[in-house]
């Protein structure tokens, strides 16, 4: 008499012969294990974000606009004189005019607001940029990693992670009785985090004056790649 697991392989058998599929597409594989691992970095941040705006509210829209256009280009004036491309980048960010509404739904006047965004790896002239720009003020400060920076530490920890992975399957298949293994299926995932800054040193950054260069701390972040999937352990 045939033993369940036979009995079982002969029938997956024959439905992959009705639907024109082998036996070895559905037949469970053998010797196959799951695994994952993982590898992190930290490095400093070496990209400076800072978002500066100003809102206006009055009677008449186009003299609200006219106000934020007034603002926003005396500051760009600024701000152009010290960019550099890759360490000091400007551009203009949301600039709007809207109905400011009352309580019982009617239009009292208008407001708007415009933003003028700056960005690069020369985190001190920035800072200093900041302290020169009387038009503006700082509602924003952001630290990132740049392209080039988490790339190339995208690529070390990938191979960490990598290299951990094999180690897994190597002894995985050896704890098995296996003499080697080859790869089914592998997916590799990044992720940065960042750890939590205290507020107090944000709201420090965010309260800066106009006349006094920003203090910048960039901080630190974590890159961390994970590896996973299925090895077929051979013999």
């Amino acid at each position: 008499m045939l033993d369940l697991a036979t009995r079982l392989t002969a029938a997956l058998c024959l439905a992959a012969a009705n639907t024109g599929a082998t036996c070895a597409d559905l037949v469970p594989p053998q010797g196959v294990v799951m695994l994952g691992a993982s590898a992190t970095t930290e490095v400093t941040k070496d990209l400076l974000t800072v978002t500066l705006g100003t809102t206006r509210e009055g009677a008449d829209a186009a003299a609200v606009q006219s106000q934020l256009k007034q603002a926003l280009d005396a500051a760009l004036v600024e701000a152009k004189k010290a960019a550099r491309p890759g360490q000091l980048d400007v551009q203009t960010g949301n600039f709007q005019v809207s109905p400011r509404y009352t309580n019982k739904g009617g239009t009292n006047g208008w407001q708007g607001s415009a933003e003028l965004v700056i960005e690069g790896r020369d985190m001190p002239a920035i800072g200093q940029l900041t302290g020169r720009i009387n038009t503006l003020t700082i509602s924003r400060v952001a630290y990132n990693l740049s392209r080039e920076l988490r790339e190339r530490v995208e690529g070390e920890v990938s191979a960490q992670a990598i290299a951990r992975f094999r180690a897994k399957a190597v002894e995985a298949a050896k704890n098995f009785g296996y003499t080697g293994y080859a790869v089914r299926e592998v997916s590799v995932n990044t992720n940065e985090s960042s750890p939590v800054r205290p507020m107090a040193m944000q709201a420090k950054s965010m309260a800066a004056s106009s006349d006094e260069a920003l203090p910048v701390e960039p901080g630190k972040g974590m890159v961390v790649v994970s590896v996973s999937g299925s090895v077929q352990m051979t013999r």
